[in-house]
């Protein structure tokens, strides 16, 4: 610093002075402005911040509400599922008991007519007889399968899958839908190489039963051909007419309930119930069956099943016995059911049977210590008056003699439990309406 004689600055360093400080200034001002900027930045930093915040509270709240509305819905919905199930299974109850009520005095009835025909009267009679059976018969195949329906439905019924010999199972098919055929003037041709796959072999009996037997009543002319063949590892079998066809805007419908569709039948038949296909359908679904049909109007229709192959071949079956007469042999009876009784009583007579008939194990026990003969089998109703079951009456019997007693289970419960306990005591099931050439059948086995 130039300092002057009398002791002042010089105007030059007055001028250095002035421009450092400008200088220490001006850095202070841009760190001051550095800093403000810094804090603004922060400050909106952090009032985004706030705002991200607020909206991450409420996009929150938004989405826990709706969890909890959705638990609800989900509560609701398992609730109605729940009370739908509980209702399938009181409508399959109640159809199960209804069709055993339904079905005795339908078993009762044709046992009569069947009674009816052993005897010498007019052909007059012979007519109407074979008119009610016919009826009755519609009735009883109304109720089973309205039932069948039911349980499919309720998933009560579990496919048993084993291996199926598919050649017998389609000749015994086909010898059963010949006759039938024939009286309408077709062919019914069955085409099946030595196949076996992998079913339930009474539920697939039954499918292709109604599909033969749709087949032969929507036939006027030609034939019907029923045919199993090697398809992509698998097996299909076709059941192929010339009848009528199907209208394409009916084919998706024709395996709903009830459906008949615009096709007749020109035969004289009775029309069908509309029921058969609808339980086709339900009945490939459990066994996991593809099911399809093609058809066109007048030129008729192939309905395809589709069946897995299987490598284990199937077990051979035992034969049917054959039918005989039943000369001497005592039959005891009990069905607390007036009306069956009686009826099958006349039937095992004509039969040349002796038959002794009883309401109920009381009845049993007061004839066995009035000493009356013992019985050579037992033809017994499992469900007898008050809830007693007619294995009761067999206990009974068989604990008074050292040889085994056969006994025959009569009841129009289709319940599995019904079954497990007579194949657990060693009996034969019959279902009702029994038939009587398989009871006369069944009886003829038993006693030989």
């Amino acid at each position: 610093m130039t300092v002057h004689p009398n002791g002042l600055e010089t105007d030059a360093s007055l001028h250095r002075r002035i421009e450092k400080l400008e200088r220490i200034n001006a850095a202070l001002m841009s760190h001051v402005e550095r800093s403000m900027d810094q804090r603004g930045s922060a400050y909106s930093l952090f009032q985004t911040a706030i705002m991200l915040e607020g909206r991450v509270r409420t996009r929150t709240e938004e989405l826990t509400g709706l969890m909890h509305r959705l638990e609800r819905s989900n509560e609701a919905l398992a609730a109605a599922k729940e009370e739908a199930e509980t209702a399938n299974r009181s409508k399959t109850r109640f159809l199960a008991a209804a069709s055993h009520d339904l079905l005795q005095p339908v078993n009762a009835a044709r046992l009569s007519i069947s009674a009816m025909a052993d005897l010498d009267v007019p052909p007059e009679a012979c007519t109407i007889a074979s008119q009610v059976e016919r009826g009755l018969q519609t009735i009883e195949d109304l109720i089973k399968t309205l039932l069948d329906i039911s349980k499919l439905d309720a998933g009560i019924v579990r496919p048993q899958l084993q291996p199926v010999f598919l050649p017998d199972l389609l000749a015994e098919l086909t010898a059963s839908f010949k006759p039938f055929a024939e009286r309408k003037g077709l062919r019914l041709v069955l085409r099946c190489p030595d196949l076996t796959i992998i079913s339930d072999a009474v539920l697939l009996q039954r499918i292709l039963q109604n599909l033969v037997s749709n087949a032969v009543r929507y036939t006027d002319a030609g034939g019907i051909v029923l045919a199993a063949r090697r398809r992509a590892g698998g097996v299909r079998v076709e059941v192929t007419d010339t009848g009528c066809g199907i209208a394409a805007e009916e084919c998706g419908l024709v395996f709903d309930e009830f459906f008949r569709g615009g096709a007749r039948s020109n035969g004289g038949e009775e029309p069908g119930l509309g029921l058969g296909l609808s339980i086709v359908r339900r009945m490939a679904q459990a066994l996991d069956h593809s099911l399809s049909l093609a058809s066109r109007p007048g030129n008729g229709t192939r309905v395809s099943l589709a069946l897995p192959l299987s490598a284990v071949p199937a077990a051979i079956a035992r034969p049917a016995p054959v039918a005989t007469r039943l000369s001497g042999a005592h039959v005891l009876v009990v069905e607390n059911d007036a009306s069956t009784a009686d009826a099958l009583a006349r039937l095992l007579q004509n039969w040349d049977a002796r038959v002794s008939t009883f309401r109920d194990l009381a009845g049993v026990r007061a004839a066995m210590a009035a000493g009356a003969a013992r019985p050579d089998i037992l033809v017994l109703d499992y469900h007898l008056d008050d809830g007693a079951c007619g294995l009761d009456v067999a206990a009974y019997l068989r604990g008074r003699r050292l040889d085994p007693l056969p006994a025959i289970v009569t009841t129009a419960d289709h319940s599995a439990e019904v079954e497990t306990r007579v194949a657990a005591a060693g009996a034969e099931l019959v279902r009702k309406p029994i038939k009587p050439a398989q009871l006369r059948a069944l009886l003829t086995y038993m006693l030989a």
